[in-house]
């Protein structure tokens, strides 16, 4: 589970639920969100049906016979529902990622009971002891899973990357594939993995620079559930490891190619996403200022984020600061006049390599196949474009909101032993509501009953309760730093 804002270095150590409150806690939190449980009996049993007529009938609709391909994914160690296997070929100058898709559309019959609860449920949801899924496991971790155990119906995006990096979409076609190896993010080598693996790596990650692409490593907190020992958590935060960052690069470069030819088609769906606006790098300077990252006014948020270290605390509560003023990214689908664009990406982007976890990229497959054709796109995918941003925008909501309550939930448990605590801290927000703070040295945030505190404030704050029931943790100003009166000279005045 990837999780929000919130860790404090003290938080790293396992938890041991000895008296069922982490498992009451995420049992509420399921009921009170909403999460979705099991698959009503109709959909289970159609999902059944479907990997069982679809397996036995690979060649229909047609499809390519790529069996003879080494394809191999590569995911975390424990994950079953795999969405991507690939192959790289060199062609002269320009590398060939055959990246082979879950071939969700042959699984899921449009109008059907499982597709109709897909739309219910639009993406995966993440909890440390399950995970609410969009589709049976019997699809998403079996049939329609790229497993190394047997051949699989896929759908084979064919991306060119020239030297430069730039992506070209080459083909989408069905195909049956078998992947060779289940490689793992803890355990792959460059020996294991296809040639021209991180040479594809660095060429994406160049063209991002040139583009201005905001490439940054955010920590991540994770909770996770030790499988060996029920009923004990641990809570991680962490940057990607260079293998993930590698990985993602391929579907970055294929989301990019398959954009390009949706705008080109006059169709899609995409993601967009706005940059931070002057007043956001204002008080992003704030903060920068009252952390002691020195942050010239002449200097682009950009280079600042480039030159953040994840591994420093004080950087890590920058980079997330980042994070929140650049807002979220949504879905759009295309509309006369506006080319949709991604900040940072710095770029024109679709969602389309995950199609087993998130809803929307099942349908932006079926537009890739007919445009790559030379056919007209659907109807029913059209239609669909026009009404998954509600549907996704409500999901990813959701899950955001899963995500904050399991950290928090699990912050209080081990918080409560440190009542009473003094953290020092710096003040990010002011309103009539109270403060808003981060912690210097943890990440965390937080309100306190303060007044006339301004951004950029340091102040010292004492833990006064943690309450796991509630999930919920309180703080009380303490005092303010002398220090922290007046703006440093590093970023714009105030």
């Amino acid at each position: 589970m990837t999780g929000g804002l919130r860790s404090t270095v003290r938080l790293m150590s396992a938890v041991f639920d000895e008296v069922a409150v982490v498992a009451a806690g995420l049992a509420a939190i399921r009921e009170q969100m909403q999460v979705p449980g099991a698959f009503p009996a109709e959909v289970e049993e159609a999902a059944a049906q479907a990997a069982a007529t679809t397996l036995a009938t690979q060649t229909d609709p047609p499809r390519t016979d790529m069996t003879d391909v080494d394809f191999v994914t590569l995911d975390p160690a424990t994950s079953t529902d795999l969405d991507q296997a690939f192959w790289i070929d060199t062609e002269g100058d320009v590398l060939v990622l055959r990246y082979a898709i879950a071939d969700v559309p042959a699984f899921v019959v449009s109008g059907g009971v499982i597709e109709a609860e897909a739309w219910r449920r639009g993406e995966t949801i993440y909890l440390p002891d399950a995970k609410a899924g969009v589709y049976p496991s019997s699809l998403s971790e079996a049939a329609a899973s790229l497993l190394p155990d047997g051949k699989r119906p896929a759908i084979v995006l064919s991306v060119a990357l020239d030297p430069e990096g730039q992506a070209t979409l080459r083909s989408v076609e069905r195909a049956i594939i078998a992947s060779r190896a289940k490689l793992a993010y803890e355990t792959a080598t460059s020996s294991i993995l296809p040639p021209g693996f991180d040479e594809f790596s660095k060429r994406v990650t160049n063209a991002e620079d040139r583009r201005g692409a905001s490439r940054v490593q955010f920590p991540e907190q994770d909770v996770i559930a030790d499988p060996d020992r029920p009923g004990c958590y641990r809570l991680q935060l962490r940057t990607a490891l260079p293998i993930e960052d590698s990985n993602a690069a391929m579907s970055l470069a294929a989301n990019l190619a398959v954009a390009e030819a949706m705008l080109k088609a006059g169709t899609g769906l995409f993601r967009v996403m706005d940059a931070p606006d002057d007043k956001d790098v204002q008080g992003l300077h704030h903060i920068a200022n009252a952390l002691g990252i020195l942050w010239p006014a002449t200097e682009p948020l950009l280079d600042l984020q480039r030159r953040l270290d994840p591994a420093k605390p004080h950087h890590q509560a920058m980079l997330l600061a980042i994070r929140r003023a650049g807002g979220g990214a949504s879905y759009e689908p295309l509309t006369p006049g506006n080319v949709p664009w991604h900040a940072a990406m710095a770029a024109t982007y679709a969602h389309t390599t995950a199609p087993l976890r998130r809803l929307a990229d099942r349908y932006v497959l079926e537009a890739s196949l007919a445009i790559s054709a030379g056919r007209p796109v659907p109807p029913s995918v059209t239609t669909a474009f026009s009404k998954l941003h509600d549907v996704m925008e409500a999901s990813e909501q959701k899950a955001s909101k899963v995500d904050h309550a399991v950290i928090e939930l699990l912050e209080a448990v081990t918080l409560a032993s440190h009542v009473g605590e003094q953290f020092r801290a710096v003040v990010i927000d002011n309103d009539h509501d109270g403060a808003k703070i981060q912690l210097l040295d943890e990440p965390v945030i937080a309100k306190v009953d303060a007044d006339h505190l301004d951004p950029g404030a340091q102040i010292d704050v004492t833990l006064v309760s943690a309450d796991p029931v509630a999930r919920r943790t309180a703080f009380e100003f303490t005092k303010r730093h002398p220090s922290s009166m007046g703006p440093q000279t590093s970023g714009p005045p105030t």
